[in-house]
């Protein structure tokens, strides 16, 4: 988990140059197994009100719009 607090960290830091697996990985690690849809990997996020994550590689890259929801989504899964 302190990689993965690492990752986040640095995406806090910086949501435009983020790799698109250690946005996977973090979201694996807080939401759980991803479906896909074509290009697409789909998390399902445990509450209402917040659509499901989705994300998508960009040349490899994470799209740093997707950066920010899925912080905003790990904040409200710890409470905060």
């Amino acid at each position: 988990m302190d990689k993965i607090k690492v990752l986040v960290d640095r995406m806090r830091a910086n949501s435009q140059n983020v790799r698109f697996n250690d946005l996977r990985k973090v979201c694996e690690t807080y939401f759980g197994k991803p479906r896909t849809a074509g290009s697409h990997v789909i998390f399902d996020t445990k509450w209402q009100g917040i659509p499901n994550i989705n994300i998508q590689s960009d040349n490899g890259k994470a799209k740093a719009y997707q950066v920010r929801q899925v912080l905003k989504a790990i904040d409200r899964l710890q409470g905060g």
